[in-house]
């Protein structure tokens, strides 16, 4: 037996006694695999996926795990949330994705109760690391973390993913598009559309990898450290997607794409 095999092994083994979940299903690779996991371990028929429809999410991210939960045969279920009319999400303080998760997760366990399924969510045993106020979320509410029980980090569960054949093995990692805008400032309608054409257009000049942080009249480009040379070739086209997404400056941030940058502040 491989290491891959011990490893998937040791992952299916966290749904042992449970005969139906509904996944907080993003579409990345994390819960890609965790939803992979818990059709092979229970059967297509007791897995419901359920993802998130919002202004701070990507309409390219709900896509991609409709094709996903299609893939593995499992229902799929979208849901509007409404983080946005919530003040303490509104207000941005570093306790924000404590209230967007619960709130996302209070959703889906709706779905859950009405078939007695446990709600499962995607973490792994990297996101340990940074502040991560969602986490508090999920365990307060006895989510169970199949990746994060079994000790599994970002670069097994991209090995397991490939090993099964999920085309979201090398997807690029996803965050809340609030997570664009520094602590402190309030989150709009408007400045999450400006982030999402942003980081749309970067995409559509090829850079899978990005973020788009909003500071005001600046958006500060974070991209991966070995593209920086390509996208001073791309200059032009960048500052004119950036402006017409609404911003007046463009930055490129030399550091390069990392994920928390907004908590280095």
């Amino acid at each position: 037996m491989s290491s891959d095999d011990v490893v998937l092994e040791r992952l299916l083994a966290q749904f042992e006694g449970v005969d139906d979940v509904v996944v907080a299903f993003s579409g990345g690779v994390d819960s890609s695999l965790v939803l992979a996991a818990a059709a092979r371990a229970l059967g297509p028929e007791h897995v419901v996926a359920v993802t998130a429809s919002s202004p701070t999410y990507l309409d390219d991210e709900r896509d991609a795990a409709a094709a996903v939960a299609r893939g593995l045969g499992v229902r799929h279920v979208v849901l509007e949330t409404r983080e946005y009319e919530d003040r303490r999400f509104v207000e941005n303080s570093r306790e924000r994705c404590y209230w967007c998760k619960g709130g996302l997760l209070d959703a889906v366990a709706r779905v859950a109760e009405a078939g007695g399924a446990v709600v499962v969510d995607g973490t792994n045993a990297d996101d340990t690391g940074d502040h991560r106020p969602g986490m508090r979320a999920a365990a307060e509410r006895g989510v169970l973390r199949p990746l994060l029980a079994a000790g599994i980090g970002k670069a097994e569960v991209r090995r397991l993913a490939r090993e099964l054949g999920l085309a979201t093995w090398d997807a690029p990692q996803q965050a809340c598009l609030a997570s664009r805008i520094p602590y402190g400032v309030p989150i709009t309608p408007d400045k999450l559309a400006a982030v999402a054409a942003a980081e749309q257009a970067l995409h559509a000049l090829g850079f899978r990898q990005c973020r788009a942080r909003h500071h005001g009249d600046v958006a500060r480009l974070e991209i991966e450290t070995d593209q920086l040379g390509r996208a001073l070739e791309l200059r032009a086209d960048i500052v004119r997607a950036v402006h017409a997404a609404g911003f007046t400056y463009v930055a490129l941030d030399l550091d390069g794409f990392r994920t928390g940058s907004m908590n280095e502040a």
